[in-house]
């Protein structure tokens, strides 16, 4: 008896073992499957079908379509796809093994280009033939725009926001990887089929852009980009700068005079001075305005520059001081509607609490608009823009998760159906190897400056290593630029969008190891190659393929399934490791197997054909992340 009631328990925690283990495999591949599927359909139009005959065969049992796991075979085991055999068992009333072996031994006798397979454990590991994928590398070297979706039933029309600066100051490192991730999200996006549109929110409006117009008036004597030399964007930031440090000054002063420094920080003349410009410009002051109007433009052209030497652009602009008269009428209507309450100050609030928040303001006590105001407005001007707009994506460091949650919800509260496709593409902040960044107290690394030193340190790199054999000074410094910017896009686009990241502006410009100019080196080598062989052959029938060959096929038959699965999880840094790998198999592939000195013609056309697919994707993947690669260094 005790003996019967273990053995039955000892089946009940296989079947929840095995229960358990699906579970966790369904939600692991499932991502994958639908498209590792339609892949393996290739083989012979009926490898699902033939497992399910199979199955029926071997088994009596008929299965679903949706009953076969297939999912990609690890990499350190052999084979090409692999069949999960344990959801099989509960109809072969068999082992693992012994169930995949049978399996096995009925596909390889069945499907024409399944050539062998290996059992280990529950996964039976299916290698496809040669002439499989010979076929396969043929018909991606015909297909235009490989990897890309074209506009379907799967396309939506999607906004993606980024960069969105204040214009008190110039665009800093920070800047450069929200500018990076927002840009290469929506190119991916494109790259899915879906209709994209690249906006920012300008903050030209508030207290911080008062701080830099006063302190100009107060210190500036007239100084402009043009008697100064510098860029306008760094112009105004050096006097939103000097405003902190005059600012810091009085408030020591006034705690010197009994202040406390709650007191001191609110009642610092220049401070006050700040507050009250900010109210004449509400106010529509003519003379404030046009100040604002000129320092703004100064800022303006600074940007300009350095988004265009940076490769980012928008499709549109939208500026504060627009949308945050938008997002005063709604809050104000709010009020009236009861979903907003207005305290004894004046002030208008929202009250989250039911809702796991907290209170939150939306306008001041003396009528001025906060972030949240123009967000609000924002959102509701860029729909009524754009009515078919399916989904609004924010770019947006993660420290400012809590305000996108509220922006959500308050959005919800006024009754916009849309707010629930509304996302949060939230980001880790940037840090170097000297700490983190202060904005007012000027010690931010400015973007312009760091192209700069991306450039020089490409520039002394490639010249140490003796690459500009031939090169014009003006063909060599487009190459440095190539390499410098390339460096830097690779380096911030590699970590997953969620972590921080730590910056080394020498670790990411190195030829060697997950860098950039790794990756750049790689196509311009195999651009030599191509060059060399002229022109390439069409792929014939080969009767075998070697394991370079083949890990490199099946890699790039990846690419469609890396740039869709990135486009779902909106991670640039899928696609940039994927090309990192390709690269790095290709390297493997260049030293195992010759090309132009290959005596069997159809091996080396095949080497060749996968030598230029591999530049073609190379190419195709660095542009995705804003990149560019040469074709000589």
């Amino acid at each position: 008896m005790f003996l019967l009631m273990a053995t039955q328990f000892v089946d009940e925690v296989s079947k929840l073992s095995t229960f358990i283990f699906l579970s966790v495999q369904s939600l692991i591949t499932s991502s994958r499957n639908q498209y590792i599927c339609s892949k393996i359909q290739k083989v012979s139009n009926t490898l699902i079908s033939s497992i399910q005959e199979v199955l029926k065969e071997l088994y009596s049992h008929e299965v679903a379509e949706d009953q076969i796991q297939l999912q990609k075979t690890r990499k350190d085991f052999e084979g090409d796809v692999t069949l999960v055999a344990f959801p099989l068992l509960r109809i072969s009333k068999k082992g693992p093994e012994q169930t995949g072996q049978e399996i096995g031994n009925a596909l390889v006798a069945k499907v024409e280009n399944v050539e062998k397979f290996n059992v280990v454990k529950g996964f039976l590991n299916l290698s496809f033939t040669a002439n499989y994928w010979v076929s396969e590398l043929a018909n991606i070297s015909e297909t235009a725009n490989y990897g890309f979706r074209e506009k379907g039933d799967h396309s939506r029309n999607i906004m993606v926001e980024y960069s969105s600066p204040n214009t008190n100051k110039p665009l800093h490192l920070g800047h450069i990887r929200n500018n990076l991730l927002g840009y290469s999200v929506a190119e991916i996006l494109k790259a899915n089929g879906h209709e994209v549109r690249k906006v920012q929110i300008i903050n030209d409006r508030g207290i911080h852009i008062c701080k830099s117009m006063l302190a100009w008036q107060m210190f500036g004597k007239g100084e402009s980009p043009q008697s100064s030399g510098l860029k306008g964007d760094k112009l105004v930031g050096k006097y939103y700068v000097e405003f902190d440090k005059h600012y810091k000054k009085q408030i020591a002063e006034l705690v010197d005079s009994g202040k406390t420094e709650d007191e001191a920080k609110a009642e610092a003349p220049i401070i006050v001075d700040a507050r009250e410009m900010l109210q004449k410009w509400e106010a529509g002051d003519e003379e404030v305005r046009a100040l604002w109007a000129k320092m703004n433009g100064w800022v303006y052209e600074g940007f300009d520059k350095t988004y265009n030497r940076l490769g980012v652009d928008f499709d549109q602009l939208y500026y504060e001081s627009d949308t945050f008269l938008i997002g005063r009428d709604l809050v104000q209507k709010g009020v009236q509607d009861g979903l907003f309450f207005q305290k004894e100050d004046g002030s208008i609030w929202v009250d989250l609490t039911d809702d796991g928040l907290d209170q939150k303001l939306l306008l001041r006590s003396d009528g001025t608009a906060v972030y949240m105001t123009q967000d609000i407005g924002t959102a509701k001007l860029r729909v009524d823009d754009w009515p078919e707009l399916n989904q609004l994506i924010y770019t947006v460091g993660n420290e400012q998760d809590y305000h996108f949650k509220v922006l959500f919800l308050i959005l919800q509260k006024l009754g916009f159906d849309w707010a629930k496709n509304c996302y949060h593409l939230s980001y880790g902040m940037v840090d170097l190897p000297s700490g983190k960044m202060k904005s007012r107290e000027g010690t931010v690394v400015d973007a312009d400056d760091l192209m700069d030193e991306m450039h020089e340190t490409a520039k002394a790199q490639t010249i140490e290593k003796g690459k500009l054999e031939g090169m014009a000074e003006e063909e060599a410094n487009e190459l440095f630029e190539m390499l410098g910017l390339g460096a830097l896009k690779y380096f911030m686009l590699k970590v997953d969008p969620k972590k921080r990241m730590l910056f080394n502006p020498a670790e990411s410009i190195d030829m060697q190891g997950n860098t950039g100019p790794f990756i750049q080196y790689t196509h311009a080598r195999i651009q030599s190659v191509l060059r060399k062989a002229g022109t390439i052959p069409t792929v014939s029938e080969l009767e075998s393929i070697n394991d370079n060959e083949r890990a490199l096929i099946r890699l790039i038959s990846q690419y469609p399934e890396v740039i869709q699965q990135a486009g779902d999880e909106y991670s640039p840094a899928l696609i940039a490791n994927y090309i990192y790998e390709l690269a790095k198999e290709y390297s493997t592939f260049y030293h195992e197997c010759p090309i132009l000195v290959e005596e069997d013609e159809n091996v080396k056309n095949l080497r060749l054909t996968i030598s230029a697919i591999t530049a073609k994707i190379i190419a195709s993947g660095m542009k995705l992340l804003g990149a560019q690669v040469p074709d000589r260094m």
